[in-house]
């Protein structure tokens, strides 16, 4: 195997398991802190504020992120962001267990840090062991290994809640040990990741290390560019949409009690088809992406712009079959309202797939796009990138305790026709170079 696919492939199977823990714990927490506050009525921790802190802490930190990884280097840097995964975990398991909002949030901030951390040295890396005849195969195998995790991650969630619609402290108990047991295996996979390699297969760790502030200059300069001011409209609704499909979408299928009696059992299973979406959309555009030789002559394949314009299409069914099965107030707890049609599980489950389908269009092409544009710069493009993302994702988490299902859609919609025209421009404009 090239050894530039096996490093790619290594880094996708530590995110894997990281994320894993991760992606499960925030597809249920909303439902498990609404089961915590049935049990410990005082209890005022929630699940939307949790994940809004997180990604808010997430923004912050992407400015300084860089500065980490041009010191320690992107593959030691992954490792102090797992790290803050793995030892924070126990502690959110804590308060699950004794419930201490205090401890929640700032359990979220932690987790917040170490997530720039991770994010911003998995884009060094990646960049670096990628040219622009892979960089589309790559960023696809790695996209795809990642968003395992969430077919991983909640299939153990539809098994440990089987016909349960209370998640009593021993089930809390049972899904969070397993979690952390998992973040702490990929954590360690980091340890056993090798030097990026340039194509002629000689190490290509970057060496030049700038000042934090300088580095925040750079990544200042870089965000007030014309291209990146264009795609910044395309990270934002990327955020929207992922905190949408991770945190609101699957509890709002658990609160639509009109969907049968096993709706919180459906948590866990809207979570595994988002992973089956976000699976095949990683591997299907890894092979039928567009591919450039070293003397810029493209082979076949389906354009930037092809890739994301179907994924607007993608997102757009989903969003209006998710409008009319599922009641406008299903976000914020337990309804029996119905929308405009009977709530129907099938069609909410098979959403769930095009959300995470609609999902890996967008991003396998952003990660195309930075790692082409920006592959001298790859650190600071990929922190902006996130920077823009967790604002969103932290906006939309904040107003999904506030807005109905209705308005969030509206939104999405809005924010997914300006990040697509955005995206074309700069695609554009990267052809014509």
């Amino acid at each position: 195997m090239d050894k530039r696919l096996l490093n790619v492939s290594l880094l996708g199977l530590a995110f894997m398991f990281v994320f894993t823990a991760f992606q499960t714990m925030g597809n249920i927490e909303k439902t498990i802190l609404k089961s915590i506050q049935n049990d410990y009525p005082s209890f005022t921790g929630d699940g939307y504020t949790s994940l809004s802190i997180i990604y808010i802490a997430f923004a912050l930190c992407n400015w300084i992120s860089p500065s980490i990884v041009s010191f320690a280097g992107s593959r030691l840097a992954m490792f102090i962001g797992a790290c803050c995964y793995t030892f924070v975990l126990p502690y959110k398991l804590l308060s699950f267990l004794w419930p201490t909002t205090f401890l929640l949030y700032f359990m979220s901030v932690v987790i917040g840090f170490g997530a720039s951390v991770i994010w911003t040295g998995q884009g060094a890396y990646l960049t670096l062991n990628s040219d622009s005849s892979t960089m589309s195969r790559n960023s696809g195998v790695f996209w795809a290994l990642l968003q395992m995790s969430m077919f991983l991650g909640n299939t153990f969630v539809f098994f440990a809640l089987h016909d349960k619609n209370h998640l009593d402290e021993s089930t809390r108990t049972l899904v969070f040990t397993v979690l952390i047991a998992v973040c702490f295996l990929g954590t360690l996979l980091f340890l056993l990741l090798r030097s990026p390699l340039s194509s002629e297969g000689t190490e290509n760790e970057r060496g030049e290390t700038l000042s934090p502030i300088q580095e925040i200059k750079n990544s200042l300069s870089l965000f007030l560019t014309e291209d990146m001011c264009l795609l910044n409209m395309s990270f934002f609704f990327t955020g929207l949409h992922l905190s949408f499909y991770s945190g609101v979408y699957s509890s709002s299928i658990g609160f639509t009690t009109s969907l049968g009696t096993n709706s919180k059992q459906l948590v866990g299973l809207s979570g595994i088809l988002i992973g089956v979406g976000e699976i095949l959309g990683g591997f299907l555009f890894s092979i039928l992406g567009k591919k450039s030789s070293d003397n810029n002559i493209e082979s076949k394949g389906f354009s930037h712009s092809a890739v994301v314009a179907f994924g607007f299409i993608i997102n757009i069914v989903a969003y209006s079959l998710i409008f009319i099965n599922l009641p406008d107030e299903s976000p914020f707890g337990d309804t029996t309202a119905k929308s405009f049609i009977e709530p129907n599980q099938y069609l909410a489950i098979f959403c769930s797939f095009l959300l995470g389908f609609g999902d890996s269009c967008f991003n396998t092409q952003i990660y195309n796009v930075i790692g082409q544009r920006y592959s001298e710069n790859s650190a600071p493009a990929m922190a902006l990138f996130k920077f823009m993302q967790s604002i969103a994702a932290a906006i939309s988490f904040f107003y999904s305790n506030h807005f109905g299902m209705y308005v969030q859609l509206t939104l999405l919609v809005i924010t997914l026709i300006m990040g697509t025209l955005s995206f074309f421009k700069v695609d554009k404009s990267i052809d014509n170079r």
